[in-house]
């Protein structure tokens, strides 16, 4: 009798998301998703000739029905074991509006729809951002509102309506506070069915996309920014990817709801640094 297909999702199929697949998804399918089907396709190149058994989709995070849909495409190829959300636009990409659509409505719609369908024993990991971290306090209804509101309302919510957010980067940074809060939030209700989620805050990570923002507008700040760090780098996709494995496996077992800030000290040096 054949064993039940084991399902790993990837949603945003760039370097960092790929590195993570690679490391947990021996003898499982990889379920590849990305809102360009050409972007799914290349990775699924790359992993099926790596070895690894795949298939492509298109999903939407910022669409409630296509979210659903992928959930429901995930769910008929197998039991749902892991998810990756590495899905996301950046500062420089997108305006106020569409990033807080895409990285802080999309990943609750995504934590949601996967949380109702995850297995027992399986984990899940979103890639936030280091941005995240270097937001002032909120308020306590604030924090609790990102958590916790339905997902649906999220973009109602007053502090988020676009006259009291300042630009792309200030929206960026709501959202993936509000990522970290989301997780933790969702990771009782993942718990109910024997599961984990978990966040990682990456710093700067060499991909491409990195690349262009170190050749675009915001390359000094950039630069200054690795140089400024303790480790004095960059990060490399695959570091990501051991922090991720560590987490959605059994040497992660006692951690859910964690943010695990990555960032080779760029943080601690703008906080504690020399000015």
């Amino acid at each position: 009798m054949k064993d039940v297909t084991k399902v790993v999702v990837l949603i945003g199929t760039g370097s960092i998301g790929q590195a993570i697949a690679r490391r947990i998804s021996a003898g499982k399918h990889v379920l590849l998703a990305d809102i360009k089907i050409e972007n799914a396709n290349a990775a699924a190149k790359t992993l099926s000739e790596a070895g690894f058994e795949v298939s492509t989709t298109v999903v939407d995070v910022a669409s409630k029905e296509s979210v659903d849909e992928l959930t429901s495409t995930a769910v008929s190829i197998g039991k749902v074991v892991g998810l990756i959300h590495a899905a996301g636009v950046s500062p420089s990409q997108a305006t106020p509006e569409t990033i807080l659509k895409v990285d802080l409505y999309g990943t609750a719609l995504v934590l949601e729809a996967f949380g109702n369908v995850i297995e027992q024993g399986g984990a899940g990991v979103v890639i936030s951002s280091q941005s995240g971290h270097r937001l002032p306090a909120l308020s306590i209804e604030e924090d609790k509102a990102l958590a916790i509101n339905p997902v649906e309302e999220i973009l109602s919510l007053p502090f988020l309506q676009l006259n009291n957010i300042k630009d792309s980067l200030h929206a960026y940074q709501l959202s993936k506070r509000g990522n970290s809060l989301r997780v933790r939030a969702e990771a009782v209700r993942w718990g109910k069915r024997g599961a984990r989620i978990n966040a990682i805050s990456p710093g700067i990570i060499i991909t491409p996309l990195a690349k262009d923002e170190l050749s675009g507008p915001r390359g000094d700040s950039y630069r200054k920014m690795i140089n400024n760090s303790a480790v004095g780098r960059p990060g490399t996709p695959d570091e990501v990817g051991v922090v991720a494995a560590m987490l959605m496996g059994q040497d992660g077992a006692f951690i859910t709801g964690s943010d695990i800030l990555m960032d080779g000290g760029v943080t601690a040096s703008y906080f504690y640094g020399e000015k």
